[in-house]
């Protein structure tokens, strides 16, 4: 109080702001949106860039041009659009109906993605320029959009032109996912708390609905549902190459009747190889059942597939499988999804019980079943994004849907993930808390082997000792029954000038002449040997003075232990010391050292 009284009023006047400092702060503020902005329009200015080369080039190979270099500029402005998703509409065709092209090759979008995560990543990078989140962010956005929309400008008077509804909803949304994206890689890609209105939207909800969403589930969901639609991507592209390969003149023939020029052909390729994770997302709606759609009515599926309309000659359309019913060849392709399902399986019950985990920690059954449920939603989410994303319009008439069905193919994952996942899920969990056969005692393997049936057996227990009242249980460090210690003539007998610890003595002596904890308690006999041993017979000179025997009978504990002993009988901490003879001659062996 008196210090505080001294120093003045209380409390104390607050510092007043520097206004110099606060006029640099929004300096830098400024002048880091700036520079976001500017990141933004480089990244955009690559895009274009990249595909304007890459049209030119081939407008310049190209031996019957139909247009000049501004035709091939507005086509690839049109190009960099069609890779943010935005549908494109050809003006020329052969009914003079414009007709739309919503196809977007996926293996595009990875280069609008890279730069601009690329960009606002090395805007926020705390060491580097060390702008402040939102300024890197939406600097980036900013910059990238207005060149967006200059290119959608430029792009509008062509004859392969944008969308307008198209493109302002597909442009802006990747950059800002991908911008985002950056940003939160720039800064450790930090788990920090939702925000502020997810929050509040989530603790609106019901409390039983609300415990479905902790962090450790809702992390085993997401890594199991990701699992899941990789195998099954990944299992239609299989498809995909076998289909190539059973169709491998066909489209041998296509290929090289589209075009009869090496340009040309090199363009195909291009689309094709672009197309390609397309390709293995039909196929993975192939092998889930409900197939894709060539037209208005016309489904490719493994139980059966209609008569196809007119298509044009690609090397891709030409792998399509041919109409009529299903055979036993393609319903083996529903070994994907079930081979997705296993997996989603075998990553939530890792969750549910590790391999060397607490059994106490291992989710109950409802919890797991929960889990899997949450897993096979996202898998679904997720494939029926991508399928929608896949395909898309390529006309107006019978060419109108194009590619799978979006709806269709989530909920055929769904169904196909939660119904195998779930008893996988089960049956994993049930067999790591089973308890491990009689006598059996898990220990490491090495090797892949060893990990393998690490997941595989039980949970760990440990070995229990035995009791030591237990007949016949051994001692740590105790001599086997009828084997003399070293250093001494006789089993079971007092060490040179030491009585036996109390520990060791105990009770009336075994029948048979034996103590109950195995050593030998019998007379000597007088060839100085011990009878009796179940190892054999011993001999050596008999000992006498304090190196006498124990004699036989009852011995009793001792009352109290003698100086000098130590608590825990150690049988090397009494050996005599070796008798070391004259040089050149043997010890005496006596152990007197003289």
């Amino acid at each position: 109080m008196t210090h505080l009284t001294d120093s003045g009023s209380w409390p104390p006047p607050q510092e007043q702001p520097n206004a110099s400092a606060v006029a640099e702060r929004t300096h830098d503020g400024s002048s880091g949106l700036a520079t976001g902005v500017l990141g933004g329009a480089i990244a955009a200015g690559l895009g274009l860039g990249a595909f304007a080369v890459l049209v030119m080039v081939l407008w310049i190979s190209s031996p019957y041009p139909d247009s000049g270099p501004d035709g091939a500029l507005h086509v690839a402005a049109s190009l960099w659009l069609l890779a943010h998703g935005t549908e494109l509409i050809r003006t020329e065709t052969l009914s003079g109906a414009p007709a739309p092209v919503g196809v977007t090759p996926l293996l595009l979008l990875a280069l609008p993605c890279w730069l601009l995560h690329r960009a606002a990543r090395d805007a926020a990078d705390p060491q580097g320029r060390a702008m402040g989140v939102r300024a890197a962010w939406w600097g980036v956005v900013a910059g990238y959009l207005l060149v967006g929309f200059a290119a959608t400008l430029y792009a509008a008077g062509g004859e392969l032109r944008p969308s307008w509804p198209s493109a302002v909803w597909h442009v802006p949304v990747l950059a800002v996912a991908a911008a985002g994206s950056g940003v939160w890689t720039a800064h450790g890609r930090p788990r920090g708390p939702l925000p502020g209105m997810v929050t509040r939207a989530g603790e609106r909800l019901p409390a039983g609905i609300r415990r479905l969403f902790v962090r450790g589930r809702v992390r085993a969901a997401c890594r199991a549902a990701a699992a899941g639609t990789v195998l099954l991507v990944g299992g239609g592209a299989l498809l995909v190459g076998v289909s190539l390969v059973l169709h491998g003149p066909l489209v041998r023939g296509s290929f090289l009747e589209l075009t009869g020029v090496w340009s040309g052909r090199f363009a195909v390729l291009l689309l094709a190889l672009a197309l390609l994770p397309n390709a293995a997302v039909w196929g993975a709606a192939y092998g889930l059942g409900p197939g894709f759609v060539l037209g208005t009515g016309t489904v490719v599926g493994p139980l059966g597939a209609e008569a196809a309309p007119l298509l044009p000659e690609f090397p891709l359309l030409a792998a399509v499988p041919g109409a009529g019913g299903g055979t036993p060849f393609t319903w083996a392709v529903g070994a994907v999804p079930v081979v997705a399902g296993c997996a989603v399986g075998w990553f939530v019950a890792g969750a549910a019980a590790p391999a060397y985990g607490e059994r106490e920690e291992a989710w109950p059954a409802g919890r797991t079943v929960l889990v899997v449920l949450g897993a096979a939603v996202g898998c679904g989410g997720a494939c029926g994004v991508l399928a929608g994303a896949a395909g898309g319009a390529m006309g107006v008439g019978e060419l109108a849907e194009f590619g799978p069905v979006g709806w269709l193919t989530g909920v055929a994952a769904g169904a196909w993930v939660g119904g195998v996942g779930v008893p996988v899920a089960l049956g994993v969990r049930g067999w790591r808390l089973r308890g491990p056969r009689a006598g059996w005692v898990r220990g490491p393997r090495a090797g892949w082997a060893g990990r393998l049936a690490g997941r595989l057996r039980p949970w760990p227990r440990r070995a229990t000792p035995p009791e030591a009242s237990q007949p016949g249980a051994s001692l740590p460090g105790a001599a086997r029954p009828g084997a003399a210690l070293p250093g001494t003539s006789l089993p079971g007998t007092s060490l040179p000038g030491t009585p036996l610890p109390g520990p060791f003595l105990s009770g009336p002596s075994a029948p048979g002449g034996s103590s109950p904890g195995g050593f030998s308690s019998g007379p000597a006999s007088p060839e100085g040997s011990v009878s009796g041993s179940s190892e054999g017979e011993f001999s050596g000179p008999e000992p006498s003075g304090s190196e006498a025997s124990v004699p036989s009978g009852s011995f009793e504990p001792l009352a109290e232990e003698p100086p000098g002993l130590p608590s825990l009988f150690e049988p090397y901490d009494f050996l005599p010391e070796r008798d070391e003879g004259p040089p050149g001659g043997t010890g005496t062996g006596t152990g007197t050292g003289t």
